[in-house]
């Protein structure tokens, strides 16, 4: 087999580290594209099969073969094409390493057929830097041949005046992806796990009429650990704000921060005008983590004066949306579940509907009170106010967001043509 590579529609990958690596898998599985270019920017281990054996090996998911296909015994093929190059196939599609370049402006995107870049690295997340910035910028990939490029994280704009350019949207496949514009847009973030997953929990809610009066709503992710934390305890970096990540991630349960809520106004804009909070706590898992959301809704009662919103009509709602408008993006469990069980899983979200549970208070207003008001006819009234709790599992790593991410990438590549 000869690299053609002009004539293949191939996908650039920034980074072979957690998602760049199962965001590759993923993208073998669905067999759009012809082939990839993947950006290492450094010289790894001693040769090419060190490379080829950190694509096939995963200590989370096993090897390339089993997630491929199964408990089957079948072997993907391999063919070593252009060892100088570092040029192999896997399942006859081309895979090409690139090492030279670690600033995104110098990958040779273009030189190597590439016209969609999904940037896993994790560095790059400010649209508004200019791709000549010292260090590099997530724009560099367009300067270096690259029409579009896909941000596997949210959006980070540093420069707190600054507002989002025109040519840049955060899109969550399943809530907003059709949003896409190819004519208008350039520079893409795929959100995070978190966001991904909180955004599928969302959706039901805030278009369903009984749902939407939200007054108030928090959330928090118990997170599998990530790159990020220390696997021993270790001496923070100069400017490092938060010291619980620099403790081991092994031992501990750590207390962090999540950008989720923020990123969600993005995808939901409806979200804005309630004012949502969110924390992570992180656990020493590899994969899988669990939102538990809670929320306070305006509610109303039914001819019998019952809450309408209780705990069925709330998993009624998504049983429906997992039936219709969000098929294979939502589901929900009446099992009893742990986090194992969601390694892998493809789903955005997993509602455990044996744990979600509601209470309905009420706000009482006295007759003085609506005297003070100068309303006509002042009386008792009682408002009704229901508190919702609902846990939504996602394999943070491949079943959640990677699946999702993929997903958007084809949608994207699609529309371009």
């Amino acid at each position: 087999m000869k690299s053609d590579i002009l004539n293949k529609n191939l996908l650039g990958i920034g980074s072979l580290g957690r998602i760049g690596k199962l965001n590759l898998w993923k993208q073998l599985l669905l067999d759009h594209f012809d082939g990839f270019v993947i950006n290492l920017g450094r010289e790894v281990g001693k040769n090419l099969e060190a490379i080829i054996h950190t694509i096939d090996t995963d200590s989370t998911f096993g090897n390339l073969s089993h997630f491929l296909y199964g408990h089957t015994g079948k072997k993907y093929e391999l063919e070593i094409i252009d060892r100088d190059n570092f040029e192999f196939s896997i399942n006859g599609k081309l895979v090409k390493i690139l090492t030279k370049a670690r600033n995104p402006k110098d990958i040779p995107w273009g030189e190597n057929g590439v016209r969609l870049v999904v940037d896993c690295t994790g560095v790059f997340a400010d649209p508004t830097a200019e791709a000549d910035k010292a260090g590099g910028a997530l724009r560099g990939h367009l300067a270096g041949g690259a029409e579009k490029v896909i941000l596997s994280a949210p959006f980070k704009i540093k420069d707190s005046s600054a507002k989002m350019p025109e040519d840049s949207i955060m899109l969550v496949y399943g809530i907003n992806h059709t949003d896409f514009n190819k004519s208008k847009h350039h520079v893409i973030s795929a959100a995070s796990c978190t966001t991904t997953a909180l955004a599928h929990m969302m959706k039901p809610l805030i278009e369903t009429s009984e749902t939407s009066e939200i007054m108030t709503a928090s959330m928090s992710t118990i997170h599998a650990a990530t790159n990020t934390q220390s696997i021993l305890d270790s001496t923070p970096k100069a400017g490092t704000g938060d010291l619980r990540k620099t403790r081991s991630f092994l031992n501990n349960i750590i207390i962090t921060s999540t950008g989720a809520a923020k990123a969600l106004e993005k995808i939901l804009p409806e979200i804005q005008r309630v004012g949502f909070m969110a924390d992570s706590v992180r656990v020493p898992v590899n994969t899988s983590s669990l939102i538990t959301l809670n929320l306070t809704i305006a509610s109303r009662l039914d001819n019998t004066g019952e809450p309408v919103v209780n705990r069925a009509f709330i998993n009624d709602l998504y049983t429906r949306y997992a039936d219709g408008p969000s098929k294979d993006l939502l589901v929900i469990s009446h099992r009893q579940n742990v986090s194992a069980d969601f390694i892998g899983y493809d789903a955005a979200a997993v509602i455990e509907g044996a744990e979600t549970h509601t209470r309905t208070g009420f706000i009482d207003i006295t007759a003085d009170t609506m005297k003070k008001l100068g309303l006509k006819d002042p009386h008792d009234i009682q408002i009704p106010v229901t508190h919702a709790k609902i846990f939504g599992w996602y394999d943070n790593e491949y079943g959640s967001y990677v699946n999702c991410l993929s997903r958007l990438t084809v949608h994207i590549d699609k529309s371009m043509r």
